[in-house]
């Protein structure tokens, strides 16, 4: 059973927010500070990237709107160079994607605890607990249907983004009494600086991409794929410019570098152990949100696996109902709970996933130019297309190369690891190509 398309445009923007805003916006600005140690280099890193970002979305825009298939962001490499380099590029999401979902989920539960439960029970046992029991919530929601996720998702997504709207009015109430000490400077060159910045907030605007997955969930996608992204993207921009900017007049640039919990600290600082609750909430609300969103994404991909042969058949089964791959979202949500009980272990592993994330998202930006050349047809037909080619993309590449060689620079041994993963992940595919009799399709 194919997948029919069930959500509108309003549900994908729903979906493009949420996949973005995660946890990242309420620590990573403290990574920020302290790598910029400038006011200038903070706002101005949290400025670029917000540029570059916005180059990449109408990137992506264009290439969902060209190729517009479940999967897509593995689809589009499959596509465009080999299904050899699609399954390394996108293998490792299998594990990574399910990591970062596990840990937030921890950092959710450490949030929500201290609101919901009594003193004696703030044992790490009981933060796995209240993990482990908001995964399988969102999971069992996730079998009620795709129209039904995408509706929490939506519920979720607007409460959020209210709450980040209400926390950035702290701004008006603020007195010079509440700013912490003077910022640390940093020690390295301008250059290096910013280059390491926009690491931690590359990292923080990321997650769009996986918007394409859902190109055959989608109505109309040719035309509410690209405006989706555009004005979920737009939202995102601006509220993270916002709550920046409140961070710094409350806490100033030394209150950002010494403080990951940033929205319970701000919000205490201005409402007191009232407000510190209510960020505690928002915090936990996000948590849902990004958790659900991972639900209805992650198994899209082990569709199109599946699709080339790579994948059992299992993984491509849809309830035609609910529109739910069963299958496929039972075993990324298993592989959420097994990291659980990892967690720790796994924090670690998180600081590598830039560095896929930049060469795989530099990549997929690159395949517009190939996709171009090969679906000459569609040009003229209305959908939508970039209109300052090429420079939009060739801004996006650069710089997420540029971001990739500071990344080699400040950590070759993180490199050198990814590479390894990369590589392993073809020996995996050609393996699977072996076991299957050469089924799989070639290009």
């Amino acid at each position: 059973m194919s997948i029919i398309p069930r959500l509108n445009r309003f549900d994908l923007t729903m979906i493009v927010i949420s996949l973005v805003i995660g946890m990242g916006i309420f620590a990573n600005p403290s990574e920020v500070a302290v790598r910029a140690g400038s006011t200038w280099i903070f706002f101005g890193a949290w400025l670029f990237g917000g540029l570059v970002t916005l180059c990449g979305a109408l990137t992506f825009a264009e290439i969902g709107a060209r190729y517009p298939h479940t999967g897509g962001f593995y689809k589009v490499f499959s596509y465009c160079y080999h299904p050899a380099f699609a399954f390394m590029i996108n293998w490792v999401l299998v594990i990574s994607n399910a990591a970062s979902v596990a840990v937030v989920a921890i950092i959710g539960a450490n949030y929500i605890n201290p609101v919901l439960l009594p003193p004696d029970w703030q044992s790490p046992l009981y933060v796995q607990i209240v993990a482990v029991v908001s995964v399988l919530i969102l999971y069992a929601l996730a079998f009620l249907g795709i129209k039904v996720s995408a509706r929490t998702q939506n519920l979720l997504t607007l409460f959020k983004v209210l709450a980040i709207l209400v926390l950035c009015g702290a701004v008006f109430m603020h007195d010079d009494t509440h700013m912490i000490v003077k910022g640390l400077p940093n020690n390295g060159n301008i250059i290096t600086a910013l280059g390491l910045s926009l690491v931690p907030i590359f990292f923080t605007y990321g997650g769009y991409q996986q918007t394409i997955n859902f190109g055959g969930d989608i109505i109309e996608p040719k035309r509410n794929i690209p405006k989706a992204i555009g004005v979920g993207i737009g939202v995102v921009i601006f509220l993270y410019l916002s709550i920046n900017f409140t961070y710094y007049k409350v806490l100033g640039l030394g209150g950002l570098q010494q403080t990951t919990t940033l929205a319970a600290t701000m919000a205490g600082v201005i409402f007191g152990s009232i407000g510190s609750k209510i960020a505690s909430v928002l915090m936990f609300v996000s948590v849902l949100a990004y958790i659900n969103v991972n639900v209805m994404s992650n198994p899209r991909v082990y569709y199109a696996m599946s699709e080339d042969g790579i994948l059992p058949y299992i993984f491509r089964k849809v309830n035609p109902k609910t529109q739910v791959q069963e299958f496929g979202v039972t075993f990324f949500v298993l592989c959420i709970l097994v990291v659980l009980f990892f967690a720790d272990s796994f924090r670690k592993m998180l600081d590598y996933v830039m560095f896929f994330d930049t060469i795989g998202l530099s990549l997929a930006a690159l395949s517009i130019f190939i996709l171009r050349k090969r679906t000459k047809q569609l040009d003229g037909t209305g959908i939508y297309t970039i209109k300052w080619f090429p420079l939009v993309p060739v801004i996006f590449i650069l710089s997420y190369w540029f971001v990739t060689l500071n990344i080699f620079w400040a950590n070759p041994g993180a490199a050198f690891v990814c590479l390894g993963v990369f590589a392993l992940g073809l020996a995996i595919y050609y393996l699977s190509v072996y076991l299957n009799k050469g089924k799989i399709p070639t290009k």
